[in-house]
């Protein structure tokens, strides 16, 4: 890719905040920026927050889709970002806010991780941050 140096960045971290599933719409995108960083070998690291969270819980992202002509689950976006080495990471607070059991979430997601942590991506001058 023209312009873009391997060095200069340390990994991209996205915080998911209004991604919730009742916006379906809103959901694809996220997933699809976070499989192209992590195709190009950058660290991608995603943190579900809020109502984001109720994405980990088993069957809600795989029954939506982000528009009806979209072949494609939530899920499946969700893995193909997985698949190229991105981390989902859940906020514990947020899921503790949505009733969310931190013991039944999706296989995908092994990691936890909230407002300390992205803040300290954020405050690294050598990630790049996003908000959806």
């Amino acid at each position: 890719m023209a312009g873009f140096v391997e060095h200069e960045v340390a990994g991209i971290a996205i915080l998911l905040w209004a991604c919730e599933p009742e916006a379906p719409q809103r959901l694809a995108t996220p997933f699809f920026h976070a499989a192209a960083a992590a195709a190009m070998d950058v660290p991608v690291e995603i943190y579900f927050t809020a109502a984001s969270v109720r994405l980990l819980v088993p069957g809600v992202a795989e029954a939506l889709r982000a528009s009806p002509r979209h072949d494609k689950s939530v899920l499946d976006a969700m893995r193909e970002a997985v698949d190229h080495g991105a981390v989902l990471l859940a906020c514990t607070d947020a899921m503790h806010a949505q009733g969310v059991d931190p013991a039944g979430l999706i296989p995908e997601c092994r990691a936890r991780g909230g407002a300390v942590q992205f803040m300290a991506r954020a405050a690294d001058l050598r990630w790049r941050t996003l908000v959806f």
